[in-house]
């Protein structure tokens, strides 16, 4: 182990917090204050802080177990991936390669996640990958391309954020999600503007707001709609902007007419007055910002509702402005990164489409194969899951749990339980690993080298601080090992910068540009933004005539070293004629509304000490001790009528299942509706509840409405709060 700090980032959400690991007085690392990255100044929440008890033994996974008479077994490597290739190779024999699922995650690197979508489609050839990405800002992704051309979820660093007039936060709960972000938001208050926090429950963040609006969950898309006829109605349209910079305003302003306060009143439960200060608060200054997160996207209209709300940023004149515009707040750890280097369905590195002749062909020649080769489009995450064990038969699985995270999660489980093999490659073991065939361990951020890309589309570096225990390899070296099992010798390096190498060539020329970043710059510039072009022959595209990108992200050329774009469409969007596009959207309901059957509706999210599935988290004692299990958050009128008292174990009953946890009583939330966080499997899993209806555009499903009845249940069944597995 080194014996000196290294600079490094947190491994949880898209903050990417800069962190130093420093040799522990008891062995190990342990986590020491960074100033120098600017995101968060050394600060950090308890998640970071506590992240190095993950590196523990006592805790994770040192050796690969193997299924033996239905039981899981530890054994070496050799005989793990043996088997791993054996179940792969029959599966693709007996039923062909669309009979192979890959299922990866918003947590891997840019390396790893580049280089699963090659496995995927080059050895395997298959088309079903994708990735639980899918699950958390694919709605705003799609809005975003619609609108602007191309998706970054942040179009401006976060310093712009406190220097803006206003920022409308919708469906964001910062404080709990990434606390360190939270400075951001007292600081704009600080220097005078204002913020309107959206949510329905008073969370800690809309405690901080100057005004916070509570509509009815499911109703983002109105009350979007509602500020958008207010904004026409009271004359704070920008007309030259919407000449000179936009298309499709007329549409657009017809739909939102539709919408007048009172009636947006009647859907949203958002009054009027309300609704005129939100306009006046966000209008009047030169400068604001609208800012979503999983509260509008996570819904089966999630893109037609941030096209609502990005519409609000091109009516006033807004987006593609310094210090204004849209931006979406991506939450996993690459999240951002994620979803642009091939794990999605539909994607190529570089953000390219797989249906795009000339990006086939260009990443085809990178990759040494016929462009004929490469499968077409897959299905999207839940439509995988749920095909699991009928025409998909085996799966690998690297990331991810959603046997917890995954909506309708009890039929999830059911179906990976179906399949005829899965092989998954964790840190842990999971609920979903548990289920496996074999499980691979795999290195962790501390013992890895790579790059994240943080939620300002900032590429960032993470180094490796210590070696990872014996038994353990990273996830470039499984892939390694299966491919040359199944054939293919090469193409698989094992170290990270060969592999961001390749990236870099793959990438070029398109919308996500990496080809101008390199480890050294990423460690000497604290990260850089793309675009990024190359500008040596060396970075240049295989085909760069064949196959640019959008015109903020052309090709790259000869000259100095591009600097990176901190800041988008500053001069045009990224669409073909350099204009934003309005979305014409129209407001319709929940897939799932409440009826006299079940009667409330169910809305789901995080508390600040656990993360996404809690696989991690509710491994590390402290944490475990903030958050020990499942909560059902209601009000005291709704809480009275079923004769609920604080910490009674209450079931939340839906058309797809049962969760059990103890009640919470509380004023902060609507008296229709209650919240659950899903960090927990067992009785108190609240995704066996939720309903993966999906948007017909991003194939996000609605994790965050659905209908549901609540009844009191004995006192044996609070076992809601859910052990450690």
């Amino acid at each position: 182990m080194k014996t000196t700090s290294t600079p490094t980032h947190c491994p949880y959400c898209a903050l990417q917090c800069g962190m130093n690991l420093s040799p522990a007085p008891e062995g190990g690392v342990e986590v020491t204050e960074r100033t120098d990255f600017p995101v968060n100044r050394g600060a950090l929440c308890g998640k970071g802080r506590t992240a190095p008890a993950l590196l523990s033994s006592r805790v994770r996974l040192t050796s690969p177990w193997v299924r033996s008479d239905g039981v899981l077994r530890p054994a070496g490597w050799d005989e793990a991936l043996d088997r791993v290739a054996e179940g792969l190779a029959r599966t693709r024999a007996e039923h062909g390669p669309d009979a192979l699922g890959v299922f990866g995650g918003g947590g891997l690197t840019n390396e790893k996640a580049y280089a699963l979508g090659k496995f995927a489609r080059v050895v395997l050839g298959t088309s079903q990958i994708d990735y639980n990405g899918r699950f958390c800002m694919s709605s705003a992704a799609a809005a975003g391309v619609k609108a602007f051309g191309l998706d970054r979820g942040l179009p401006f660093p976060l310093e712009d954020v406190p220097r803006t007039g206003c920022v409308i936060l919708v469906g964001s709960n910062l404080a709990e999600t990434m606390p360190p972000a939270l400075r951001y938001l007292t600081e704009l208050k600080e220097n005078g503007g204002t913020l309107v926090v959206v949510d329905p429950r008073r969370t800690r963040t809309a405690e901080q707001a100057d005004l916070h609006l509570a509509p009815r969950p499911g109703t983002d898309l109105a009350l979007a709609l509602g500020l958008l006829h207010l904004i026409v109605a009271e004359g704070r349209t920008d007309e030259a902007y919407l000449q000179e910079r936009t298309s499709g305003w007329e549409e657009a302003r017809a739909a939102a007419m539709a919408y007048w306060p009172e009636y947006v009143e009647r859907i949203t439960g958002v009054s009027v007055p309300q609704l005129r200060e939100t306009v006046r608060l966000f209008c009047e200054p030169e400068t604001a910002m609208v800012l979503t997160a999983r509260g509008p996207e996570q819904q089966s209209k999630g893109t037609d509702t941030v096209g609502a709300w990005i519409n609000l940023c091109l009516a006033t004149g807004r987006a593609g402005r310094p210090l204004s515009g849209y931006g979406c707040l991506t939450g996993q750890g690459n999240g951002q990164g994620g979803r642009e280097h091939g794990q999605k369905a539909d994607q190529l590195p570089g953000y390219r489409k797989l249906t795009d002749p000339a990006a086939r062909r260009h990443v085809a020649r990178v990759w040494g194969v016929d462009p004929d080769t490469l499968p077409g489009p897959g299905r999207s995450a839940y439509e995988l899951l749920d095909a699991l064990g009928g025409d998909i038969r085996s799966l690998l699985l690297m990331g991810s749990n959603p046997v917890v995270s995954a909506p309708r999660a009890a039929h999830v489980e059911e179906r990976l339980r179906a399949l005829d093999f899965l092989a998954v490659c964790d840190v842990v073991l999971s609920e979903t690993a548990a289920l496996a065939d074999v499980v691979l361990p795999v290195t962790q951020w501390a013992e890895e080298t790579g790059t994240t890309t943080s939620l300002e589309g900032r590429v960032l570096l993470r180094r490796r601080a210590i070696s990872p225990p014996e038994g353990v390899r990273s996830d470039l070296e499984v892939l390694h090992g299966l491919a040359a099992r199944l054939g293919v010798e090469k193409g698989f390096p094992t170290d990270p910068e060969e592999v961001f190498g390749e990236l870099r060539r793959a990438s070029a020329g398109g919308p996500a540009d990496y080809s101008g970043v390199t480890y050294r710059r990423l460690a000497e510039e604290n990260g850089v933004f793309w675009p990024c072009p190359g500008t040596t022959d060396d970075d240049r595209p295989d085909d760069p005539s064949g196959d640019a990108g959008p015109p903020s992200a052309g090709p790259p050329s000869a000259g100095p070293v591009h600097p990176g774009t901190p800041r988008l469409f500053l001069d045009r969007f990224a669409t073909e004629d350099g204009r934003a596009r309005f979305a014409a959207v129209s407001y319709r309901t929940a897939a799932e509304e409440p009826d006299a059957t079940y009667p409330v509706l169910l809305t789901t999210g995080r508390v600040v000490a656990q993360y996404q599935s809690g696989a991690q988290t509710r491994r590390v004692e402290e944490l475990n001790a903030a958050a020990p299990g499942p909560y059902v958050e209601m009000h005291p009128r709704l809480a009275e009528r079923l004769g609920a008292a604080d910490g009674d174990a209450v079931a939340v009953v839906s058309r797809r299942g049962r969760a059990v946890a103890p009640a919470r009583i509380s004023r902060a939330i609507r008296p229709d509706t209650v919240f659950m966080p899903f960090h927990w499997p067992g009785a108190g899993r609240a995704n066996t509840v939720t309903n993966p209806a999906l948007d017909p555009t991003s194939r996000m499903p609605e994790f965050k409405v659905c209908a549901v009845r609540l009844e009191r249940v004995g006192q044996e069944a609070a076992a809601g709060r859910e052990r450690r597995p």
